[in-house]
């Protein structure tokens, strides 16, 4: 069957990781890096698109026009992109459009981090000394996209940072799973080995030595606890100097620039949605009404089904955000046969802030490429399980045009919960997180608790020596009292 001359294709995919410290090299160096290993330069100087994601190792005005000068693209337009592990899937979605439609012709998506080498740089009371564009240089369009990461009821009692509330989505899981804490701790722990496993094979990936699920789930002077129940092995690590680009544009044009057919990669359909911005609103912390309906809507907008795909990689900043993800997809969690990552995760493969999801495409298609026939599924997450996106690959030409849809009105339908701010009151406990200091002693606890009306209060126990039960018990359920400034101790 012929292939409409218009039907986007994904070309290029190209990465780097820099393991040396060198302070010369700077986010836009390695973005120019990936973009040369993932075409020639005869492609490159054929782009007219550059978006640019989000980075947080350095402030430029808009690094896309500093990468397109660099690659000599002097026709590309450039846009740079707000903050979130959705956007590269995100921006791929938005590229496929753009072509199919004819406002792009080559689409270059790039994305790199040097935060390893700024923090170590820091450490030693030096400052980076890179490339600083004249205020004459526009900021690129997209620049002031923001998104909320926190609601007041977070913003009250501090609950400001993934590495708190992802713990506290775990406890969630677990409680509805109906599993003692050990016996989560050791699970979680045999999935995030399952991800390490994956990770020693990738040549992408940041750490390549493969872990059993003791060495992450037991807390040790290397393996520190960050917050309960999750030790350092089970966060994301940003500590890392990594680069990626996706180069996409149209059969024809492929065809046009000699790329071999054998690099193709088509993406069939993609979707994005995000659940409520504040997780004191969530209806529950197990469960993702936007990862159902959007990543289902993509499977269907594909013509495929989930038992149909042959390679996934579940965006996996931490073991809660891929178990809720896989629950609401119906994907096994521990399948041998077909891991939840290409990859390896955002712990070993490598999580560059915002950048991770254009290193999981660019493996994922090498993977399909490499296997004719075969069909693979990115999920992305931005937030706190909040923004997400999904995109269907495969390396036979698709049967239809790329088709992508905007859930968002399906997902707003979905039952949420009153989250109450300034409410006192004796409640019970729903969920819980402890963030512990370095000597591994409580901090805080922090807690969401039911109220007798079935809302929702996030409220935090401040007492270090209060703390201490709730890593030593099981406390769901367990009476506590909340105070209106957002204290609460347990009855």
């Amino acid at each position: 069957m012929p292939i409409d001359p218009r039907t986007p294709v994904l070309v290029g995919y190209g990465q780097v990781n820099q393991h040396t410290e060198n302070p010369e090299v700077e986010p836009v160096d390695l973005m120019v890096a990936a973009a040369r290993d993932a075409a020639d330069p005869r492609v490159l100087e054929a782009v007219d698109a550059v978006r640019v994601v989000n980075l947080l190792s350095w402030r430029y005005r808009d690094p896309g026009l500093l990468l397109a000068q660099r690659l000599r693209a002097d026709k590309a337009v450039t846009r740079y992109t707000g903050i979130g592990g959705n956007v590269p899937q995100t921006l791929v979605n938005l590229a496929c459009l753009d072509i199919q439609e004819g406002r792009a012709d080559v689409v270059l998506i790039a994305g790199a981090e040097t935060w390893r080498t700024k923090m170590k740089m820091r450490a030693a009371g030096t400052k980076a000394d890179w490339t600083k564009q004249d205020e004459s240089v526009p900021l690129a369009p997209g620049s002031d996209e923001t998104m909320a990461m926190a609601g007041p009821g977070d913003l009250k009692i501090h609950l400001d940072r993934p590495a708190y509330v992802y713990p506290m989505f775990e406890q969630a899981v677990r409680i509805a799973a109906g599993e003692s804490p050990e016996e989560h701790r050791r699970r979680i722990g045999e999935l995030w080995a399952q991800f390490s496993a994956v990770a020693a094979g990738n040549p992408h990936a940041w750490s390549r030595e493969a872990l059993t699920a003791e060495q992450i789930w037991r807390p040790s002077p290397t393996n520190r606890m960050i917050s309960w129940p999750y030790t350092k092995l089970m966060n994301s690590n940003n500590m890392v100097d990594q680069g990626a680009a996706l180069i996409l544009t149209w059969a024809e044009k492929a065809t046009y620039l000699q790329i071999p057919a054998e690099r193709w990669v088509f993406p069939y359909a993609g979707a994005d949605a995000h659940d409520t911005y504040a997780i004191g609103e969530r209806a529950q912390f197990h469960t993702s009404p936007a990862i159902r309906i959007a990543g289902r809507r993509a499977l269907e907008l594909a013509g495929t089904g989930i038992d149909d795909i042959d390679l996934v990689d579940v965006y996996s900043c931490f073991p809660s955000a891929v178990q809720v993800a896989a629950s609401e997809l119906g994907l096994p969690v521990g399948d041998a046969d077909r891991p939840l990552t290409v990859t390896g995760g955002l712990t070993f493969a490598g999580g560059p802030w915002n950048n991770y999801v254009s290193h999981s495409i660019a493996t994922m298609a090498e993977k399909l490429a490499a296997q004719p026939g075969t069909r693979g599924l990115i999920t992305a997450n931005g937030g706190y399980l909040t923004k997400h996106s999904f995109g269907v690959y495969g390396t036979e030409p698709p049967a239809s045009a790329f088709r992508w849809e905007d859930v968002q009105a399906d997902v707003d339908r979905e039952p949420t919960r009153t989250e109450l701010v300034d409410w006192s009151g004796l409640g019970t406990v729903e969920s819980w997180t402890t963030p512990v200091d370095r000597d591994g002693k409580p901090e805080k606890a922090f807690l969401a608790v039911r109220t007798p009306e079935d809302a929702r209060v996030l409220a935090v126990i401040p007492s270090a020596a209060e703390a201490e039960v709730t890593v030593t018990d099981d406390i769901a359920g367990a009476p506590v009292r909340v105070h209106a400034d957002g204290t609460a101790a347990l009855e």
